[in-house]
């Protein structure tokens, strides 16, 4: 038996946005930031110095966070805020928030100066007669150079949000005056009336956009600050308070305790989404989608009203420990209120694990596993679920249903545990390394299959996309390195090659933080595959590529600040897999990419990628409705040359595995469960391929 390679670590390309709120001085909170600083320069994989160039970044990146499309602040304020480019080192050391502080008061009085102007802007009609134009830029490289320009660009970029949306009303408008019988005619709505209700839904965006920005938190505003500054260390080292640390925990185990409902915002209420099936409250029962949810009460005690507060807030108030009562008022579609009391238990988040089903192809019977993430139960290693687990008995189940081959859907999959990513690839080589993991002080040590069993030996595809990431990159390459697998997917995967750890942030409470200070996400190592090569920023390029609608977009850890850059180590041993179809992997590989090369599909998908890099980086909209309906049209019609509407996929049929339907036992929510997600895959082209470079291989 080999030894065990595990952590409490995670490989997860989950990027935490925290937002900022007030501009009260941090008081007894000022040793977070020191006490999160003397970790990151202790324990990170390449922690820099903390000197005027550090300084720099940091200054950069707030202005970044806060203003990245150059909308609030002027040159003239910029230049006031540059003294403290180079003395932001000085301040982290000594745990002082002059910076931010300046920044954030300043941001707030232009907050207050643009609602001003944006209702009284939005009292008038506009013109959407003359030619005027806005161009919207995917990178705005300048400030504006006085409030006067600043003014300008606001009021062009408001007419633009209402010509858009009056172009879609009248559209809309239009499509019902054609859907509709003369017996049963379309209320028509003046132009006027259309203007006035998209110039109102403008003013609404605007104001909640500045109203959200209001009802954030000291807390948040301190978590986005020292995230600002750990994220110079790289991109995926963050800081998390203790309620972020916990939505991460539920990412990573797929389950949590509460009533087992999606939740909104919308307008001030807390809007149920959807009900979980299975869950507390869909068998309580009272509770539907569309309710709005107004008060909150801990069982007997006083409801708390829960109108125009924070999603975040809510959600901790209506979660809770299993076997408690949580009691909400609600408001129902009708109008009516009602008390519904529901008792809280633990949510297993089905969607969130490893599900297999059962395609025909030609007399073939093909597996197909699908991968959200590498979960895991870091708190209960013995008895938590953890997706390695979960994939051997997908694998067992699709065995005993005698499949010929099987795909491994990686899509979308943004990584998490370490050992999870290692004891999976043991599940299809008999022996050998998996990954090679990298320290600070430059040694690097194997991680690899813990014992000498295959689970499945026969022919296998891996699919995977440009957000497959970390873990899904270490699984991918480590199969492709031993010729076990052909990976099918987007030119190439994220490009995550870091390894991150929690550490919690010693030190009590605080006022800001009664449940205590949370715990910081630090890059601790850097992993490579076993061929020496890392998979930071190249990530994994496929066997057989895929054209993608963003190809030409820079996406993934290429398009991130301050990421860690690409090298090689040495090669570990290893033996290429001798399997049974080896021999036929390079004339699969050639039939998949001329498969692709002469697929009418694959080639309309090229073509728009190309229009949509030239609409993403910039476009001139007219503010003419005649024009801007003109460009629309065009544009639409560009979409409609390279859409393939018709496609169809060849599979014959995808079917939930007989051993799940029969588990189910007839309950219509796990039949729903096992069932409803086969649906993504009806017209899924990347499977499609997959399923035919699968079928060489089974040959």
């Amino acid at each position: 038996m080999k030894k065990q390679f595990w952590l409490p670590i995670t490989v997860s390309a989950l990027v935490t946005v925290l937002v900022f709120c007030s501009n009260k001085k941090m008081g007894s909170d000022d040793s977070l930031l020191v006490k999160i600083t003397g970790i990151l320069r202790q324990e990170h994989y390449s922690a820099p110095e903390i000197d005027d160039n550090f300084s720099k970044k940091v200054y950069k990146n707030v202005l970044e966070k806060i203003d990245n499309d150059k909308r609030f602040f002027t040159q003239k304020e910029i230049a006031y805020l540059q003294k403290y480019e180079t003395s932001l080192d000085d301040q982290i050391l000594a745990g002082r928030y002059d910076f931010f502080d300046s920044t954030w008061t300043m941001l707030m009085k232009r907050l207050d100066k643009l609602e001003v102007k944006i209702n009284a802007e939005m009292e008038t009609k506009f013109d959407f007669t003359g030619n005027d134009s806005y161009t919207q830029k995917d990178k705005v490289e300048s400030f504006q150079t006085d409030e006067t320009a600043l003014n300008k660009d606001w009021s062009h970029w408001l007419k633009f949000q209402t010509i858009d949306r009056l172009y879609r009303k009248v559209e809309a408008q239009k499509a019902k005056q054609n859907r509709d019988s003369a017996m049963t005619p379309a209320k028509i709505y003046p132009m006027d009336t259309l203007e006035l209700q998209a110039r109102n839904e403008t003013k609404k965006f605007c104001n909640d956009w500045f109203k959200r920005w209001r009802k954030m938190s000291r807390k948040e505003q301190v978590a986005f600050y020292v995230n600002c500054i750990a994220e110079v260390y790289d991109p995926h080292t963050s800081y998390f308070p203790p309620e972020e640390k916990a939505n991460f925990d539920i990412s990573m185990t797929g389950k949590l305790e509460g009533i087992g409902a999606t939740l909104s915002e919308k307008d001030g209420y807390i809007k149920i989404e959807r009900i979980v099936p299975g869950s507390p409250s869909f068998k309580q029962g009272e509770l539907k989608a569309g309710d709005l949810i107004v008060k909150v009460a801990q069982g007997a005690k006083d409801p708390v009203d829960v109108v125009d507060m924070r999603l975040d807030d809510a959600i901790q108030m209506i979660r809770g420990k299993k076997g408690t009562e949580v009691r909400l008022t609600v408001k129902k579609p009708d109008g009516t209120f009602k008390v519904i009391p529901i008792i809280r238990d633990i949510i297993v988040i089905e969607e969130s694990y490893a599900r297999s089903a059962i395609i025909r192809y030609k007399k073939q019977k093909i597996g197909v596993i699908n991968l959200p993430s590498f979960y895991a139960d870091f708190s209960d290693r013995g008895r938590g679920r953890h997706s390695s687990e979960d994939v051997k008995m997908e694998l067992e189940k699709l065995k005993k249903e005698g499949v010929d081959g099987i795909v491994l859907d990686l899509r979308n999959n943004g990584g998490g545990s370490l050992q999870d990513a290692i004891e999976m690839g043991g599940l299809f080589i008999k022996s050998g390394p998996i990954v090679q993991v990298r320290e600070p002080n430059g040694k690097a040590r194997s991680g690899g299959d813990p014992d000498d069993g295959i689970v499945y030996s026969g022919p296998l595809t891996i699919l995977t996309n440009k957000y497959s990431a970390s873990a899904s990159e270490i699984l991918a390459a480590a199969l492709q390195d031993y010729k076990r697998a052909i990976v099918v997917g987007s030119k190439s995967t994220f490009g995550k090659g870091t390894v991150q750890t929690f550490m919690p942030i010693e030190g009590g409470e605080s006022t800001l933080f009664p449940k205590g200070y949370g715990q910081i996400k630090v890059t601790i190592q850097k992993f490579y595959r076993i061929d020496g090569g890392t998979t930071q920023l190249r990530g994994v390029i496929p066997d057989v590529i895929l054209p993608d609608l963003y190809d030409g977009i820079p996406q993934g850890e290429e398009e991130m600040e301050f990421h860690l850059a690409y090298d090689v180590i040495p090669k570990a041993p290893y033996t290429l897999f001798n399997g049974l179809f080896s021999a036929k992997m390079a004339k699969a590989i050639a039939s998949g990419n001329k498969s692709i090369a002469s697929s009418d599909h694959f080639q309309k998908v090229k073509g728009r990628s190309v229009e949509i890099k030239k609409l993403r980086d910039e476009f001139a909209y007219s503010l003419n409705l005649d024009k801007y309906t003109a460009q629309q049209t065009e544009l639409k019609a560009i979409e409609k040359k390279y859409a393939d509407p018709d496609y169809k996929s060849f599979i014959e049929s995808i079917d939930a595995l007989a051993a799940d339907m029969a588990s189910a036992k007839g309950d219509a929510a796990k039949v729903a469960q096992r069932t409803d997600w086969l649906k993504m895959y009806k017209k899924d082209a990347g499977l499609d391929q997959a399923v035919l470079v699968l079928k060489d291989l089974i040959k």
